[in-house]
């Protein structure tokens, strides 16, 4: 009879267990303190992200400016840099702000970067002016204008002329011919291209030497080897050394007083 009331018990608490609701007894299986400390975590990381969005948002508030100063000033660098300063910090158009220092004068190379959290780092590299152009241009140090009438021009750079977009051939010519006249002792003052594309070149001690249009390289190496050697002794006689000779050169004198040399062998009348 106990057995018999037992085992209808037994069988009731068994429905009653089955009839419990399918999310009570999945409930039941949560480990709701690990969710718990899941939901902080997520809460803690989003809140970290709205964070940093915001931070990275933040218009920039600083520059800092890196370089040696000579022909740019900062003042002239912060002004063309201020109009992208309200965007954020990563938003910012680092090539724009790079592009707007470079259209500076005297300027050459520039990088920008971020500083974090609300910094830009501007370096600036300054041209270096190697030859004049003509009346006011400025020739840097690869044979490119930078400047076509800058307000002070350095007295004494050398002055390099021709057509219009032969800048980078004479620069070229001068930047190559230059090294070997200083070893040789001399300087170039000046160098000219004229329409025909005959060159000439005057040098810091007075004298002109004309080059021609043929084998003007060569005809620099024969005047250094050669003909500089007569020069360097009547340096106040001479007014100019005509290398437009295949095989010898000619010697324009100051005055008629002084010795003629030996008459060159050929003249090349291509060059004349």
């Amino acid at each position: 009879m106990i057995a018999h009331a037992l085992g209808r018990r037994n069988r009731f608490k068994k429905r009653e267990r089955a009839a419990r609701p399918l999310w009570q007894r999945m409930a039941s299986l949560i480990d709701w303190r690990s969710v718990a400390q899941k939901g902080a975590l997520l809460a803690l990381v989003a809140a970290g992200l709205a964070g940093l969005a915001w931070a990275l948002n933040r218009p920039m508030r600083t520059v800092s400016l890196d370089g040696s100063f000579q022909r740019v000033s900062p003042v002239e660098i912060e002004k063309a840099v201020a109009p992208y300063l309200s965007a954020g910090f990563m938003s910012a158009n680092l090539g724009a702000i790079q592009r707007a220092v470079e259209g500076l004068p005297w300027v050459d190379q520039v990088r920008v970067q971020r500083r974090w959290p609300t910094g830009l780092s501007v370096t600036v590299v300054e041209q270096t002016a190697a030859a004049r152009w003509d009346q006011s241009g400025l020739l840097n140090t690869r044979g490119q204008l930078f400047i076509r009438n800058a307000d002070h021009v350095p007295p004494e750079l050398p002055r390099l002329s021709g057509p219009a977009g032969t800048e980078t051939e004479v620069a070229r010519l001068y930047l190559s011919a230059e090294p070997r006249m200083t070893e040789a002792g001399m300087h170039i003052a000046a160098l000219r291209l004229d329409a025909r594309g005959a060159w000439e070149m005057d040098l810091s001690n007075g004298i002109t030497v004309r080059l021609g249009r043929n084998q003007v390289d060569a005809r620099i190496d024969r005047f250094i080897r050669v003909s500089a050697q007569v020069v360097a002794h009547q340096l106040n006689d001479i007014s100019y050394v005509d290398m437009r000779y295949s095989n010898g050169f000619a010697i324009g004198w100051r005055t008629t007083a002084a010795p003629a040399p030996a008459a060159p062998k050929h003249h090349d009348d291509t060059d004349a």
